[in-house]
């Protein structure tokens, strides 16, 4: 068995090996460097780890894990221009550091080489695995959507914003895990309990990154603090908030979400002094850690050796109370 950082290895040597079209720099050079500043690569590592499961070999199993490597930061790309996010992992964002225009060319372009990685998946598994990736690519712009309609919502109840990361978080984490397992040779019972390993995973991840763009420190987390506050980004702290809040705590988390002209860092204290009185820090921590413990109850399931499946408990563990 591969464990985490030898997996993640060969992802990094996979992307860097990745032949470019030459004929256009500047239309690549924003595709290498969003690739080469960083990330967890939890996603292609879950899906190497899911295939190593079943396979003790995970070479056929690299360049499509890589692809979804390639298109989780295509996302990105078209996230922080929709987001008018200035810093991705303690570095200016394709579009702060190139221009709009660039950046939505480049992160086009990068979709095509997620698919073209996805592609070299072995002919036995290519057409199970490339509906399995393009269900999710779908889902994934349909989270995108929902989270933008959020924006202009004045409520948004609790089972909405869990659907709408469910597919824009959910969704690719979910498929890299079946995506994995279908390349190692697994059943398809076990090739859907992977997906659904991966689908609570995918949740517990987004609210941890919810808490962490609140309670993170800027330098580890790598964004700027307080952003999701700023841009009344609708998050299960939010959500939440709003959902049990009295009478009048509602009324000032409702005139914060309102003002056009406001000073951020006041903003900032004010939402989080609410956010402090009504505990929810600790109750979005509860909520994550509940399908971290489905992520496992699902692991338990899975037909091979608990041995094997140690370094999946792995990943999951590390998600609890993270910091970056």
């Amino acid at each position: 068995m591969y464990n985490p950082p030898e997996l993640k290895d060969l992802v990094e040597r996979a992307i860097i090996n990745l032949s470019y079209n030459s004929e256009a720099g500047k239309l690549i050079d924003p595709v290498k460097y969003i690739l080469s500043i960083g990330g967890k690569r939890l996603r292609p590592v879950l899906a190497l780890i899911a295939c190593n499961l079943f396979n003790d070999k995970v070479d056929e199993a690299v360049l499509p894990a890589a692809g979804l490597e390639i298109f989780h930061n295509f996302t990105l790309v078209h996230d922080d221009i929709i987001d008018q996010a200035l810093v991705r992992r303690n570095f200016p964002t394709v579009h702060a550091k190139w221009n709009v225009n660039q950046a939505i060319l480049s992160g086009d372009v990068m979709a095509f080489i997620a698919n073209d990685c996805i592609l070299q998946t072995p002919s036995r598994c290519l057409s199970k695995v490339f509906r399995v990736f393009n269900k999710a690519a779908i889902e994934v712009c349909v989270g995108q959507q929902l989270d933008i309609d959020f924006e202009k919502a004045t409520i948004v109840s609790k089972d909405e914003y869990l659907r709408m990361i469910e597919l824009k978080t959910g969704a690719l984490m979910a498929a890299s895990a079946k995506i994995g397992a279908i390349i190692g040779g697994a059943d398809d019972k076990d090739s859907e309990l992977l997906y659904d390993f991966g689908r609570n995973l995918g949740l517990a991840f987004q609210m941890q990154d919810d808490i962490l763009d609140v309670y993170g420190d800027t330098k580890v987390f790598g964004k700027v603090q307080g952003g999701d506050i700023v841009t009344n980004k609708k998050t299960f702290l939010l959500v939440k908030a709003l959902e049990i809040a009295s009478v009048e705590q509602f009324k000032l988390l409702q005139e914060q979400i309102s003002q056009k002209e406001f000073d951020p860092e006041t903003k900032i204290k004010k939402v989080t002094e609410l956010y402090d009185q009504l505990n929810i820090k600790s109750t979005t921590e509860n909520v994550a850690n509940g399908y971290i413990n489905t992520a496992f109850d699902l692991l338990e399931k899975i037909g091979v050796s608990r041995e094997r499946k140690m370094e999946l408990a792995q990943i999951a563990n590390s998600l609890i109370g993270r910091n970056h």
